[in-house]
């Protein structure tokens, strides 16, 4: 079994012999595991300066980097960061890591459509605008929610590159979501669902992301039908064991190693915050292992490496 094939195994809730499926949303930390700087992280002012060698040594780079990283940690999958970000060179990335690893990771990208939490520099303007101007929000989600399917339908056509989309906006605070249950069934739910149906349509899997309190909007998210639910952020007050209680049975879940205590806890705490995402993950098929959030700059190296120890030597089915 590849670890794509295991990774769609998970997805689709089915039984596993062997480790459970692990990857991460982002793997910022590549510098300090293989010598690489993430491809996210570089900035190339004079692109279209460089030589047609110069480019393809670029895309080379991005695809070992990903790469070197699935090897190292045993990840099933690899979220592609295209850098640059146009269509061409995407596929070129794309192509690149197939060429260099063959069909063994599953490929994902973002492609969420949806709205997510302002942020502080435009939080009063957005707000404004949920009362002020609803009619011009969701001419603009529908606007966003056509430049995704378009992307999708072109990369559909090349077949075999991409395996899925995250959807990686976020609604919610660690204390609740920002959008009240009404307005995310107005505002959200209806173009998160279009885009669903349709990448499902396509043949892509889907995995829809947000950190923070989901729990009042989590049956909404449920019915728009992602394959799968990442991170579960127990820093919300998400817990895996009772999200899985009520829809382990509809969708896989992806997390929740809390990352707060891989950043600030003790050696002690990471190990059993580790062993509990396990221990609540696997019961029941469906569960891809990984962070509550990624593995971000300024992490310890030292705690994911022994998060992910932990889930070599124990995240397996029997």
């Amino acid at each position: 079994m590849t670890e794509r094939e295991r990774f769609i195994k998970a997805l689709k809730r089915e039984p596993i012999v062997g480790h459970c499926p692990t990857f991460e949303l982002t793997f910022f930390l590549t510098l300090e595991a293989i010598g690489k700087i993430h491809p996210i992280h570089q900035v190339f002012h004079q692109w279209n300066q460089m030589s047609a060698n110069e480019k393809k040594m670029h895309i080379d780079y991005c695809a070992d980097v990903f790469i070197e990283t699935a090897e190292k940690y045993h990840h099933s999958a690899i979220f592609v960061h295209p850098n640059p970000g146009d269509f061409d060179n995407t596929v070129r990335l794309l192509e690149t890591i197939r060429e260099k690893s063959g069909d063994k990771y599953f490929t994902m990208m973002h492609g969420d459509p949806t709205f997510s939490m302002p942020d502080g520099s435009n939080m009063m303007e957005f707000t404004e605008r949920l009362y002020e101007d609803m009619d011009g929000l969701k001419k603009e989600a529908r606007q966003n929610l056509d430049y995704y399917l378009r992307f999708a339908e072109k990369m559909a056509k090349r077949e075999g590159l991409l395996d899925g989309f995250c959807l990686c906006s976020d609604y919610c605070f660690n204390v609740n979501p920002f959008f009240s249950p009404d307005m995310f069934s107005e505002i959200i739910a209806p173009y998160l669902k279009a885009s669903l149906d349709a990448y499902r349509d396509m043949g892509f899997y889907s995995i829809k992301h947000t950190d923070g309190n989901i729990m009042p909007i989590l049956d909404q998210m449920v019915q728009c039908g992602p394959d799968a639910l990442h991170s579960l952020d127990p820093q919300g007050g998400v817990s895996m064991a009772e999200v899985k209680r009520l829809y382990g049975d509809k969708i896989a879940l992806c997390g929740n190693v809390n990352c707060g205590l891989l950043q600030t806890g003790t050696l002690e705490q990471v190990a059993e915050d580790t062993r509990r995402s396990l221990r609540e993950g696997m019961d029941g098929w469906g569960y891809i292992f990984c962070t509550s959030n990624c593995a971000y700059t300024g992490l310890p190296l030292e705690r994911y490496e022994l998060m992910n120890k932990i889930w070599w030597e124990e995240g397996i089915y029997k």
